[in-house]
């Protein structure tokens, strides 16, 4: 495999920005604290770097149990 096609391809679990999941919940910051707070939404983790990260899987597995409800 080239080095341009690994390139390309996306990682199977890749991590979100706080700001991607954000917009794609379609709700603001502070909302995203308040419910960090009472434990509820996706599982987060801070990088190394101090960004707010979650994981694709965990922000789909979140959605769908939107959903469900």
């Amino acid at each position: 495999m080239s080095t341009l096609a690994r390139q390309r391809r996306a990682p199977k679990d890749e991590l979100l920005p706080l700001s991607a999941v954000l917009e794609e919940l379609n709700i603001s910051r502070p909302t995203w604290y308040r419910w960090r707070d009472r434990g509820y939404g996706p599982e987060a983790r801070r990088t190394p770097s101090g960004r707010i990260c979650v994981r694709r899987s965990a922000l789909d597995a979140f959605k769908d149990d939107l959903e469900a409800a």
